[in-house]
């Protein structure tokens, strides 16, 4: 297929700047045999029991910097103010230095052995490589005292599409982050899960649906464009994600008892679907690369909760591949003529699948 066939006309105004308050009155379009307008907190209706929730319970960095680069002593470059997006750890380690591949923005104002400092100076780097738009850094701490460093320091990566519209707030530390996290690592927020409350947990448990645990940190990739006109030629990011044994027994146990598994989200219905490789979901550690297009066959997922996407993005070609191209073309259309609200801070949906 062709990266066209992935296009829709977007209305500025529907692009969401905030979440919705509560987080559980955003609305929910249940894309089904039909398409029908409903409000989040309405899940535990949707929903039967015994079906399962597999939620993401990743962390995001405040990974956003502002780096300044001194005058440099020799070869010409005065004083420089540069920004830094961390996008993924290269390398782990408690007791030495950690290393961080990061988008730079103008990164032409720095050169390999440069020293940047951020915010107050606590927190500084060498520049140990560069590439066009891009750069490595070395932090000269531990893990821990480079965490706490880096809360102090950084801001959270949202998303471009809502920064280039309005400053980061101190409400976004809160407002970009899920009920379910837990686990530091990713530079982007699984979205589908900012829609869920203490409340609308406690209706789906009294309802009699479960929750599984998984894990799989977003990488800054998550934003890149497709720049090829054959999807096929695409190279998906790669992203760390696990499934452990009482994930894939919890699992099993639901769709053997005749349960639904529904993923929240397109990172859990990836590392689900990774998986499940061979045929039925094992246990995983490791990072995935897959690529989810229509055509695609699904061995894990029955159901998708997802926000509204980027036209010609890979996510919303999982989601027509999931409910089929036609049909969420059409629920796309509809959701812009009733003022849906788009992207990470936007409304949700419930999709079931393509019936082949």
């Amino acid at each position: 297929m062709q990266l066209d066939d992935f296009d829709f006309d977007l209305p500025e105004e529907r692009i969401a700047l905030s979440p919705a308050v509560p987080r559980d009155s955003a609305r929910l379009l249940h894309v089904g045999t039909g398409l029908r307008d409903r409000v989040f907190h309405d899940l535990p209706e949707i929903l039967s029991p015994g079906d399962v929730l597999v939620i993401n319970r990743t962390k995001v960095l405040p990974a956003a910097l502002v780096a300044t680069r001194p005058p440099r002593a020799s070869g010409g470059g005065g004083a420089a103010t540069i920004d830094i997006n961390l996008h993924k750890q290269l390398e782990v380690r408690d007791a030495g230095p950690q290393r961080w591949a990061a988008f730079a923005r103008p990164a032409k104002r720095l050169r390999v052995g440069d020293e940047v400092y951020f915010g107050d100076g606590g927190l500084r780097a060498h520049i140990v490589a560069r590439r066009e738009g891009e750069v490595e850094l070395e932090f000269p701490y531990a893990q821990e005292k480079f965490d706490q460093l880096l809360q102090r320091c950084g801001q959270p990566p949202l998303p471009p599409y809502i920064a280039r519209k309005r400053p980061l707030s101190d409400q976004d530390r809160d407002d970009y982050q899920t009920i379910f996290a837990r686990q530091a690592g990713s530079v982007a927020a699984p979205t589908a899960g900012l829609h869920f409350t203490p409340a609308l947990m406690e209706a789906l448990t009294q309802r009699g649906v479960k929750f599984v645990e998984v894990i799989l940190h977003v990488g800054a990739g998550t934003f890149l464009p497709v720049s090829v006109d054959n999807i096929h030629d695409h190279k998906m990011h790669a992203e760390w994600g696990e499934v452990d044994e009482a994930a894939v027994q919890a699992i099993r146990a639901a769709k053997e008892a005749g349960g639904k598994i529904i993923a929240v989200g397109t990172t859990s219905a990836r590392l689900l679907e990774s998986a499940s490789r061979s045929g039925s979901l094992q246990p995983f550690c490791g990072e995935t690369d897959i690529f989810i297009t229509p055509g695609f066959s699904f061995q894990c997922v029955d159901r998708l909760i997802t926000n509204f996407h980027l036209p010609r993005s890979t996510l919303f070609m999982l989601v027509c591949a999931f409910s089929g191209h036609e049909q969420m073309h059409r629920a796309y259309g509809h959701a812009i003529e009733e003022k849906y609200r788009f992207y990470s801070y936007g409304d949700a949906c419930y999709l079931e699948p393509y019936e082949r």
